[in-house]
Formats: C-alpha cells, structure tokens, sequence
C-alpha cells in the first residue's frame, strides 16, 4: 500500500505492507532507529512514539493506521540540530544510564508537556507509568521531566 503521512514534519510517501508495525517501518524503511524494538507487546515503552498528539506504543500500531496522520519520533524533538529543552534536562538531570528506555520516556514526556505544560509529580508519574526503566530508577526522569517544565 502507499502510506501518505507527516513525520517529525515532514510528508512522508512510501510503500510498505499493510499488515507491518510503525515500529517497523520507522527502523527498517525510514532508517529511524531512536525508536526502540523491545518487548514487541506494548509492555515496555521503549517503542513509544507521539501520533496526532497522543504517545502510543509504535509495536502495537499498525504502519496503515498513520495514513493522514501525525507522528513524531525521538529524531522530531531537536531543532536545528540543537537539543530540545526536555533532552537537555534529561542530560542535566541524569536521568540517563544505558540510554535504552530514554527515547519512549522522552516521547511519554513530550507528550504530556504537549497536553499540560506546568504537570505535577504525579501527573508526570501517570504519564510514564507505561515506560520502564532499569538502570536509573525514576527519580532522576521525574526531576527531568519537571525541569523542562519549568
């Protein structure tokens, strides 16, 4: 099928399968590889991308169900080849170690920043709820998150 959509602003036309994951088709066609492949279930996060405003686990989403949408990806939020604020927090916070979880993380909080710029700790917590971490513990990504809302 040809898929007709905007991605990290930019349209985006191309051919893929129909039956094939976002995920996929941001790694494997699109060479966007900040977005994670992990536990392929919607568990993790790891995957997590923001389409039409919402963070939605890119392994469960079919690649046909962004036709006419919006997606943006970890590689969306720089500009210019400058960090965005929320990046740059999550370096000054420490709220990286491997680095595995931080591009859902990163997209979870975008999102939520998106919807309510000024969230409280637990609106933050809620926001992230759906993506694991194991190497930071949370703290240091909460901190960051409330940061860049600053």
């Amino acid at each position: 099928m040809k898929l007709c959509f905007t991605l990290n602003d930019q349209a985006i036309a191309i051919d893929c399968d129909p039956a094939m994951t976002l995920l996929d088709l941001l790694r494997e066609k699109l060479h966007l590889t900040g977005t994670k492949k992990s536990c392929g279930v919607g568990e993790c996060g790891a995957c997590t991308v923001i389409v039409d405003g919402e963070p939605v686990n890119a392994c469960l989403f079919l690649a046909g169900q962004a036709a006419g949408r919006t997606v943006y990806t970890v590689e969306g939020l720089q500009q210019d080849g400058e960090l965005s604020r929320l990046q740059k927090a999550f370096l000054e916070q420490h709220a990286v170690q491997c680095g595995f979880c931080t591009p859902g993380m990163l997209m979870s909080a975008k999102a939520l920043l998106l919807r309510d710029p000024h969230p409280t700790e637990a609106e933050i917590r809620r926001a992230l709820s759906g993506n694991l971490c194991r190497c930071t513990g949370y703290d240091s990504i909460v901190r960051a998150v409330q940061a860049a809302a600053e």
